[in-house]
């Protein structure tokens, strides 16, 4: 059977059960979990000073919370087919401190829920693939670097001057750490994380 398009609210413990559930009729079993998605409210992205705590706590519950609650119930279900590899999507910034002067001379920031959030989704992946020892369940993250999204061209240039090569990454430039990690060739690698930047972050 070809590709399926389904919605799914990763806040929404119904929302994913359903999802789990139209996969497995359409195709009897799930191999992986690539969790991507990026909900956040309509006062996310602003400054540290400016960010009220409702808000802060607002967005770190519905990124945070539903990349556990999706983890939590796709290793219920992977834990009863047999196993199954989860993939979280980190950053770099979860990573490294940010580097607040490449967005001088911008509009932009580096919101604190960002970084609070995406640290915190990497520890998320640790502790899950250690407390699923035994399940042939693997719990990785990837953290990409940055996007190229039309930002300012002030933004990129400033960005680019901490890269090795390239610079900005085009979203393809991670489909091949996704895949190897969906993939038998990574069977032995589990609570990791693979950095894609082109070396933003050394």
């Amino acid at each position: 059977a070809g590709a399926i398009p389904i919605q799914m609210d990763i806040t929404s413990e119904i929302s994913i059960g359903e999802a789990i559930e139209k996969v497995v009729n359409a195709h009897s079993r799930i191999d992986a979990l690539v969790n991507s998605a990026y909900p956040r409210n309509k006062s996310y992205g602003k400054g540290f000073l400016d960010v009220s705590y409702n808000d802060f706590c607002d967005n770190v519950s519905l990124h945070l919370g539903g990349y556990f609650l999706t983890t939590q119930l796709f290793s219920k279900h992977f834990a009863n087919q047999g196993g199954g590899s989860i993939i979280n999507f980190s950053s770099v910034y979860g990573v490294i401190a940010p580097r607040f002067q490449i967005y001088n001379n911008t509009p932009m920031t580096m919101p604190v829920e960002y970084a609070a959030i995406k640290s915190a989704i990497i520890h998320l992946t640790k502790y899950a693939a250690r407390y699923f020892k035994g399940k042939n369940i693997r719990v990785n993250c990837v953290s990409p670097g940055g996007i190229f999204d039309n930002q300012p061209e002030t933004f990129c240039e400033a960005y680019n001057e901490f890269c090795s090569n390239t610079g900005m990454l085009d979203y393809k430039d991670i489909n091949g750490t996704v895949l190897f990690l969906i993939s038998d060739m990574a069977k032995q690698i589990n609570g990791q994380n693979i950095i894609v930047d082109d070396g933003f972050s050394l």
